[in-house]
């Protein structure tokens, strides 16, 4: 089996890249894709750990970008190639973020809340911040019961402590992943929240922009959506690929290796991803 859309705790999984491969190779995966949200820093620890328990790594990222409506995720799966420049506008997600956090600790302590950044980067221990460690830390402070009442009442998208930040635009996110040898696939195309008609329209614009594929068969969606998706994506020329967005081993809903339905993911939706000389 393999998984094309996994995050360790370089952004917001649970697992270390250690542990995640580690993870892993227990569920028998021979491929893993780590795409953690805007960054890379997970990246050579993964990658070391593929060398010991025999996993290949694929090096990834997720990046959010503008939609007017639900949520716009791109995946860049086979960045082979990480220099200078990617690395710039890896700089600048990471400005987006940081000013989006500082404005949303401002947020907080309007609202009476006795959050402070520090608290915050403390709690991350050098992953990138993203609101599920707001939502640890106001658990840790006893503002909330669970992280999932920080979300539903402070967290979420129009929740009053949400601040909508700087994104990228879909050109600059796909040029940067096409500099660094990888191919921009459209993660869980269900949350962009369109009709079937405007899905088929966007994805046929998206397509002349630079997109190379749609994840057809993530975890949250049902296999006849699944299907419906590939049959689309095969129809536009396309790359279907499959993943499970896992997160940590504590949510039932995404595991390791399976898409829709639990499916396992077959190691052939790798090979679009691989270096030439490992097919």
């Amino acid at each position: 089996m393999v998984d094309l859309h996994t995050h360790s705790s370089a952004s917001d999984g649970t697992l270390s890249p250690r542990e995640l491969v580690a993870h892993a190779a227990q569920h028998g995966l021979s491929t893993l894709a780590l795409t953690d949200h805007d960054t890379v820093d997970g990246l050579a620890e993964a990658m070391r750990a593929g060398d010991k328990y025999g996993v290949r790594v694929i090096p990834g990222i997720e990046v959010e970008l503008d939609h007017p409506r639900g949520a716009f995720h791109l995946l860049g799966i086979g960045l082979w190639r990480l220099d200078a420049a990617v690395e710039a506008t890896l700089r600048e997600l990471k400005r987006m973020r940081t000013e989006r956090n500082i404005r949303m600790i401002a947020a907080a302590q309007n609202e009476g809340m006795p959050l402070q950044y520090h608290e915050l980067t403390t709690l991350a221990a050098g992953s990138t911040i993203g609101r599920p460690h707001f939502a640890r830390l106001m658990v840790r402070k006893q503002l909330v019961a669970n992280e999932q009442e920080a979300f539903e009442r402070y967290l979420g998208d129009g929740r009053r402590l949400h601040v909508r930040r700087e994104r990228l635009t879909l050109s600059d996110a796909i040029e940067m992943i096409h500099k660094a040898g990888g191919k921009a696939v459209l993660a869980h195309p269900l949350t962009l929240l369109l009709s079937w008609t405007q899905l088929e329209r966007q994805l046929r614009c998206w397509k002349d922009a630079g997109l190379d594929g749609v994840e057809a068969f993530h975890a949250n969606s049902t296999l006849a959506n699944a299907r419906r998706i590939a049959k689309l994506a095969h129809e536009l020329d396309l790359i279907v690929t499959a993943g499970s967005d896992f997160h940590g081993p504590d949510r039932a809903d995404r595991q390791i290796g399976r898409g829709s339905e639990g499916m396992p993911i077959d190691e052939v939706c790798a090979l679009p991803f691989l270096p030439s000389t490992a097919i």
